[in-house]
């Protein structure tokens, strides 16, 4: 498929306030679904920001797991520093990209950690080399080169040799619960369409935005 012509189909659509689902979770699933139709790769791609200590931005690609009437689901090493940002401050940013089809979603909310029953069973869908590579990877930590992780690695292999490698505790989900959710659709001569949802008293206010 011609990515540039799904492009200009998608700016001569635009994006209305008629368009729009009553809760953002439903737009964004009708926007992620029409993402993969069109072919795009990796659409479940997202930038997570997070706060430091100190006050300095942090951010990092991550790969979205679930979207549920919650909200927004992804894994990690719980030493990594995104995991310690979100134990810190307990908030998150989310930017979805989908730039061929001049397409943005960005998402504000409270971000904690899962049960440990609900990352157990995503874990259970893990290939085995992703989980012994949880447990090999201390990540966000200083390693001396490539050929100190590969050690490491083989040193799992052999741990776990006919055995199920089962989740480490320093292993886990992440929940953001939206609180505003931004639709952003690119539209010729920079007059873009920028809707927002705002959660005020439990529930979901639309506003539409200048470019």
């Amino acid at each position: 498929m011609d990515l540039s012509e799904v492009r200009e189909s998608y700016e001569e659509r635009g994006l209305d306030e008629s368009d729009l689902a009553a809760d953002p979770i439903q737009q964004f699933k009708k926007w992620f679904a029409e993402v993969g139709e069109a072919g795009y790769w990796e659409p479940d791609a997202m930038v997570v920001s997070t706060i430091t200590g100190d006050g300095w931005p942090s951010a990092r690609n991550v790969l979205l797991k679930r979207i549920d009437e919650r909200g927004f689901v992804f894994y990690t090493n719980f030493t990594s520093d995104k995991a310690v940002e979100l134990d810190l401050t307990g908030r998150a940013a989310l930017t979805f990209s989908w730039t061929e089809l001049r397409r943005q979603v960005r998402v504000v909310g409270p971000a904690g950690r899962l049960s440990a029953e609900e990352s157990d069973r995503y874990w259970a869908t893990r290939p085995r080399g992703s989980r012994l590579g949880a447990w090999a990877s201390d990540q966000s930590a200083i390693v001396p080169d490539r050929a100190h992780l590969e050690r490491l690695f083989a040193g799992q292999e052999d741990r776990w040799a006919g055995a199920e490698v089962t989740r480490p505790d320093h292993w886990g989900g992440y929940l953001v619960r939206p609180e505003v959710v931004e639709f952003w659709q690119g539209r010729p001569d920079r007059l873009h369409d920028r809707l927002r949802y705002r959660l005020e008293g439990g529930t979901w206010v639309i506003e539409r935005r200048a470019p």
